[in-house]
């Protein structure tokens, strides 16, 4: 409780720098906790988006991206009590009059029982549960997802990050609420020379068939500048996945003007 009250403060503190940022519906940041300040790096930078490798190691979630030591952080310090103070102090959103869903992606590194881990954790702070009538937090996991017994329980908290091949199968965008890929699976440009029309086709194709089940569309490991911002953004990339978090801010707020 004392480490949670300190946190409330800390954020107090920065309430009117988080208000003031433009927040980017576009921007994730790539493992976010590999940043100087995981989670206030991404916010001072307006990002609405985060990735978290996690490892259920001795029966804690550790944040690492390897296997992890034991003093490593773990996913309930750096991401679910602040994001839950945050929700305290600007009424319900973690960008202050920002209605749109904050999104934590975890990372499973470890196996099926991570999420039955995860899941406890999250349950200790129902405001980061979504309801039919209010989001401001979604969070869903990656990796070692157990899909299968995921869409079993239904939505508790945790979504799906789905891929390509989910697509069509009617899974809710509740559970499923992102479908991600590697984006040298649909293209080979390297966005240092002319674009490649049929790759970019392929990609919005790919886009509006994810729009039209109300999911957002993810690629990991894109070419990290804004020549491939811009493009993938024109042909429908929802979430653009990046190390460069300044960097995208000063786009996507010039671009905004």
């Amino acid at each position: 409780m004392r480490f949670l009250l300190l946190i409330y403060c800390v954020l107090l503190g920065h309430e009117k720098l988080y208000s003031q940022q433009f927040p980017h519906p576009q921007a994730h940041a790539h493992n976010d906790y590999e940043h100087q300040r995981p989670l206030y790096d991404a916010l001072q930078n307006g990002f609405t988006s985060v990735e978290a490798d996690v490892h259920l190691q001795g029966g804690k979630l550790l944040v690492s991206h390897d296997r992890p030591e034991n003093h490593a952080p773990t996913l309930e310090r750096l991401y679910l009590a602040p994001l839950d103070s945050l929700l305290k102090v600007n009424s319900g959103n973690v960008y202050k009059g920002y209605q749109k869903p904050f999104y934590l992606m975890i990372d499973c590194k470890t196996q099926e029982e991570t999420y039955e881990v995860i899941r406890t954790a999250v349950a200790r702070h129902p405001g980061l549960i979504c309801s039919p009538t209010l989001c401001p937090v979604r969070i869903y996991l990656s990796g070692n997802r157990p899909l299968s017994r995921m869409l079993r329980d239904g939505y508790s908290g945790l979504g799906i990050d789905g891929r390509p091949e989910d697509v069509g199968k009617g899974y809710s965008s509740e559970i499923m609420p992102v479908i991600s890929d590697h984006y040298g699976n649909w293209s080979k440009w390297k966005a240092t020379g002319p674009a490649l029309p049929e790759e970019l086709k392929k990609i919005k194709d790919l886009a509006t068939r994810v729009h039209s089940e109300g999911k957002k569309l993810r690629l990991w490991a894109i070419p990290d500048n804004e020549v491939a911002w811009k493009a993938l953004l024109e042909v429908g990339v929802d979430f653009i996945n990046t190390d460069r978090l300044p960097a995208l801010n000063e786009y996507l707020t010039r671009e905004r003007l």
